[in-house]
């Protein structure tokens, strides 16, 4: 099933993403009141071109992991942490599908990051390995969007990747997923930057909701995102940048300055 948030123009919904998204004929039920739990339909269908798609969840926090892919740490010039790397976004850098990411005039040097991210269906906390997949709603793409003379200026994350706008989420929730060895693809301008598969991820999908939810409690709509892999690299206004993970869709976004 493939859950989206969106807007006809009036105020903001959850729908069922229904049809054949590829050939234009994809439509959006209504549903109602949210989908972290038992929900209906209300009847309404909408085209899919014809609403806004927005963020798929507004979410109380954004917990990522850095230094997830083997590859990613070598290019970083670093060495690969033991235990999963934690730091948070804020929900004010949270935006959705054709959003712009919006760069800050105190940054030379803004990266685009590809990801998958792991919305978060109930809440949990202490989640064992062996049930830590019983807590996902299902599963997204993502952008950690860094700043990244920032991230080497402060020493540690939180600014460099925290500005508003730093965070692109969607175009929907996919909840029929195996996330163990999924397509990542990063395109920069329709040329492909990042290729890789999350079997490559350093600590797993379920690895990773069990260590985040012995630090703090997650709730319905919380993103987890999971790391990003190679190639990873500079934005500039003007330019486009795509994230595709296999089995959900593509999330794009161009880029401005403020």
């Amino acid at each position: 099933m493939r859950i989206a948030r969106f807007t006809d123009g009036t105020e903001p919904a959850f729908g069922v993403v229904e049809g054949e998204v590829e050939r234009g004929e994809a439509t959006v039920a209504t549903i109602t009141p949210h989908p972290f739990g038992a929900f209906s339909f209300t009847g309404a269908r909408y085209p899919l071109g014809g609403v806004r798609l927005l963020a798929p969840v507004l979410p109380s926090k954004v917990l990522c992991v850095g230094k997830n892919y083997a590859d990613h740490v070598r290019e970083m010039g670093d060495t690969a942490p033991a235990n999963p790397l934690l730091f948070l976004k804020p929900s004010t850098s949270v935006i959705g599908p054709g959003d712009p990411i919006v760069l800050p005039p105190d940054s030379d040097h803004v990266d685009y990051e590809g990801e998958l991210a792991i919305v978060i269906g109930r809440l949990c906390r202490d989640v064992p390995v062996a049930r830590a997949l019983e807590v996902v709603l299902g599963y997204t793409c993502a952008n950690d969007v860094s700043a990244r003379d920032q991230q080497r200026a402060d020493g540690q994350w939180t600014r460099a990747k925290g500005h508003d706008t730093f965070c692109p989420v969607g175009p929907w929730i996919e909840t029929d997923l195996d996330p163990s060895d999924v397509a990542v693809r990063t395109t920069l301008d329709g040329e492909l930057r990042q290729d890789a598969r999350t079997k490559s991820l350093l600590h797993d999908v379920a690895s990773l909701i069990a260590y985040m939810s012995a630090a703090m409690t997650l709730l319905p709509g919380d993103l987890l995102l999971t790391g990003t892999p190679a190639g990873v690299g500079p934005m500039s206004p003007g330019q486009t940048v795509a994230v595709t993970l296999e089995g959900i869709g593509t999330l794009t976004n161009p880029v401005t300055s403020r």
